[in-house]
């Protein structure tokens, strides 16, 4: 579905539901990303965003990077119980204990990992779906989602269902989810096309 934006040219429709989405839309959601912070950080925050509104996340996304470090695998690798305390008390991010000892015990199984497969990039990347002629934003798991979140949970990490995984895919541009004719699905494919995956 779509629907003409500020400037008339057309945009997936859930893109135009608040101004927060508007620029997530046009200028993150779909391109590739190789950077392991943010990998780690996106896979994360779509942890935290299970059973709430995006909305919510991306407005605390920058008190997120606050209370979580930056999202620096290491460093939150080390957070003992007391920094659970701390941000079961801070109220600028989603006080859920599960989510907040998952986001510690992924850095623990992200450091593993990344010193298996050299970076948390090049795993997550081996994981991209071939191309099909499916028609996006239809599907909220895919055989690759599937099949990377068994992956995952096998390596212990949690709060990484199928949908969530999913979810992270078109986040990070493992798969190019904007609408057929959405003005931002041409600009994520040239992202695509130039990208070095790692």
């Amino acid at each position: 579905m779509l629907t003409p934006g500020p400037d008339n040219r057309p945009r997936c429709q859930w893109c135009l539901a608040t101004p927060e989405y508007l620029a997530y839309h046009d200028t993150e959601w779909g391109f590739p990303v190789a950077d392991d912070r943010l990998l780690f950080e996106k896979i994360c925050l779509e942890g935290f965003q299970s059973g709430l509104s995006w909305r919510t996340i991306l407005a605390k996304r920058e008190n997120f990077r606050s209370a979580f470090a930056n999202f620096e695998i290491e460093k939150i690798a080390r957070f003992k119980e007391k920094d659970i305390e701390r941000l079961l008390a801070d109220a600028g991010i989603v006080r859920h204990r599960g989510k907040i000892t998952a986001v510690i015990n992924n850095a623990a199984r992200a450091q593993e990992l990344i010193k298996q497969e050299g970076s948390l990039a090049a795993y997550i990347w081996r994981h991209e779906p071939p191309k099909t002629e499916r028609p996006p934003q239809i599907l909220s798991t895919s055989p690759e989602s599937i099949a990377l979140s068994k992956d995952l949970k096998k390596r212990g990490w949690s709060f990484v269902g199928p949908t969530t995984i999913y979810a992270f895919m078109q986040s990070m541009g493992l798969v190019n989810d904007h609408a057929e004719d959405c003005v931002i699905r041409a600009e994520v494919e040239k992202a695509r096309k130039k990208f070095k995956r790692p």
